[in-house]
């Protein structure tokens, strides 16, 4: 990456910003009016999803409760789009130019802060684990550019692995049933590890252990009836049942089972999903199914479910074998293991996550423990630090951004931050014009018209 060459540029914010009006208020204003019908239909859709998912027949409460949470998140969505540009040109215009920082991230700092002060509370840490997921990927992505760090193979699974192992291990603990550490998370890994699996443990002693100073009959591996003898050992052990573990029949019937039930799961929410998304093709009877549907990459999700659920149940059971007892630890090297299977669905978004919601759930822990000390309102300073580095990415070094996000900043900007002329903040030494050449043509963003919506042009 080019070293910048200097930090200041005397550009107005209409040569870089709101290039189709002079006025800062206009820009404001239309950014005003062509986000709302936007932020409005992503959160219709957001809320009557969650009341579908509730599985009950809404009554007149639950339906004004979810009008009343619609226009507050809408509220709060549209506010940190519009305030982004208001601040921006306050800036520019105190100090009489652009700053690095003044271009995308302190006017987002500003403006991130004023909108999650508008949603409601109860929304607020859904919200900033889901920016600062992205904004790992897009911090990890600018230092990769510098040269700080290197990725590594399928290092994806190493995070899910690391970080699902803490989490499982909280289960078999079976501190995930205490308010300090009560989340929805929990309720997802017991469909791939079972309700069998979760803690606390009930203590058992093996009664067939036999004792010490027994001598047993040395086994001759030269001869057949040796060899049959550890095979029919073999067979016993795979056939049966530890009396230390907690599933009923043979370990071998619960491992297979356990791993085939979330195989068909996951293939059947592929093509679920795969049917909702092309329903248009479908009713226009312009359908690939072939290609849209019935192809390998439908399998990644069950396979990635089915060998993890099989992996871990294996690998609990081998380790209960083999040390004659249950132990809450046994999760940690059986999650290892099993993580082997994220090669399936190397998805950086789900790995991310698990680990956000770890860090979110040790925080908690050490906060109970008084380990760490309770900072006020962390989560808005979360969220706030987070979008901040999203806006300045994708301003200054759009590379380094998530392309879903990106196009998520040109659809709540009424196709506007494609208008952005950023040539000029060349001069900061990211090639920040070229680059964004190159993202709008690899997402085929086209400026279909020189002005955007609500533009104000003639105001």
């Amino acid at each position: 990456m080019t070293i910048q060459s200097k930090m200041w540029i005397s550009n107005t914010c209409q040569e870089i910003q709101h290039p189709w009006t002079d006025k800062c208020t206009n820009a404001v204003a239309g950014l005003l009016l062509s986000s709302t019908p936007y932020c409005l239909k992503v959160y219709t859709m957001v809320y009557m999803l969650s009341m579908i998912m509730r599985h009950k027949i809404p009554n007149k409460g639950d339906i004004r409760k979810m009008i009343l949470g619609i226009l507050q998140s809408t509220a709060f969505l549209v506010t940190n789009a519009y305030t982004f540009t208001l601040f921006a040109c306050l800036i520019r215009n105190l100090l009489g130019g652009f700053h690095v920082s003044t271009v995308g991230f302190i006017p987002s700092v500003l403006s991130s802060f004023s909108a999650i002060v508008v949603e409601r509370p109860k929304r607020r840490p859904l919200l900033a684990l889901y920016v600062a997921n992205v904004a790992t990927e897009t911090l990890w992505n600018m230092a990769e550019a510098r040269g700080w760090v290197k990725s590594i193979p399928n290092g994806q699974a190493l995070i899910f692995g690391l970080s699902v192992s803490v989490l499982l291990y909280i289960y078999r603990l079976g501190l995930h049933k205490s308010s300090t550490c009560k989340d929805s998370m929990f309720d997802i890994l017991r469909i791939f590890v079972g309700k069998t699996e979760e803690g606390p443990l009930k203590s058992v002693h093996p009664t067939n252990v036999e004792p010490s100073n027994q001598s047993r009959t040395p086994v001759n591996l030269r001869s057949i009836s040796g060899l049959v003898q550890i095979y029919s050992k073999f067979l016993a052990a795979v056939k049966g049942r530890h009396q230390c573990c907690p599933h009923r029949g043979s370990c071998l019937h619960y491992a297979l089972i356990g791993g085939l039930r979330p195989l068909l799961g996951g293939i059947s929410l592929q093509v679920a999903l795969k049917t909702l998304l092309n329903i248009k093709n479908i009713i226009q009877m312009k359908m690939k199914w072939r290609k849209n549907i019935f192809n390998t990459r439908t399998l990644n999700l069950g396979l990635f479910m089915g060998s993890f659920s099989l992996l871990y149940k294996a690998t609990s059971c081998i380790l209960r074998h083999s040390f004659n007892y249950d132990d809450a630890r046994f999760a940690i090297p059986a999650s290892l293991v099993s993580s082997i299977s994220f090669i399936f669905y190397p998805d950086i978004t789900v790995a991310l996550y698990v680990m956000w919601k770890m860090l979110q759930i040790i925080y908690n822990v050490g906060i109970e423990k008084k380990y760490v000390p309770c900072v006020p309102g962390f989560t808005m300073i979360l969220y706030t630090f987070c979008t901040a580095t999203l806006f300045h990415a994708g301003i200054v070094e759009p590379r380094a951004l998530r392309e879903s996000y990106f196009k998520f900043l040109q659809a709540i900007s009424g196709e506007r931050f494609c208008k952005f002329q950023l040539e000029p903040l060349d001069a900061f030494g990211y090639d920040t014009g070229r680059a964004t050449q190159e993202v709008r043509q690899r997402l085929r963003i086209i400026n279909k018209s020189p002005l955007p919506k609500w533009s104000l042009a003639d105001w």
